[in-house]
């Protein structure tokens, strides 16, 4: 059953959940409302992969693991349930033992697009901040050479990285991911 993205009564969280493990296309829920997520352009899909492969390569056989795009988040965010599809996320906390979604994780990564970018950098931001285990937030744009990186241990203040030879310090990881790798196939 699709859900449709304009409802009068909000729809429950299990009947999101049970409608979402059928449908084709993939909605975000937030306090009882569903929003349709629009496709991604190429180079959205590459920058994603990019990254997904830096983090599946360097966290194999440790235990944090790299999910991609289909994967949805669960929180709570002014005390409404609310579930988001990151672009690339890490899950390191073995609490988290539902196939479909994680609760707790450590690093999320959105890149951006001129549909999503506001949400991401506002909305998304402050309602992931709110998650206990979320150490680090990363947003990539795809139209240009930049990348910026919201840590819990620096006070959630930005932190600015748009030129190729720099590498971005994921210290909850102990990993650098360089611009080089984001941006293979794209801008570099």
């Amino acid at each position: 059953m699709p859900l449709a993205v304009a409802r009068e009564e909000p729809i429950s969280v299990e009947d999101y959940l049970a409608a979402e493990r059928v449908s084709e296309i993939r909605h975000e829920y937030v306090g009882g409302v569903v929003y349709a997520m629009a496709g991604a352009s190429k180079d959205h899909v590459q920058i994603a992969l990019n990254i997904y492969s830096f983090f599946r390569g360097a966290l194999r056989g440790g235990p944090c693991r790299a999910f991609v795009t289909d994967l949805k988040v669960q929180l709570k965010w002014k005390g409404e349930d609310v579930f988001y599809y990151p672009d690339v996320v890490i899950g390191c906390d073995r609490r988290d033992t539902r196939p479909e979604l994680l609760t707790y994780p450590k690093l999320v990564v959105e890149v951006l697009s001129d549909s999503t970018q506001r949400l991401d950098r506002w909305e998304k931001r402050l309602a992931y901040q709110g998650i206990e285990t979320l150490q680090e937030y990363l947003l990539v744009a795809q139209d240009r050479l930049e990348a910026t990186l919201f840590r819990r241990a620096n006070n959630w203040d930005p932190e600015v990285f748009a030129q190729l030879k720099q590498k971005v310090p994921l210290e909850s990881l102990g990993l650098k991911l360089s611009l080089t790798a984001i941006y293979e196939g794209v801008l570099a």
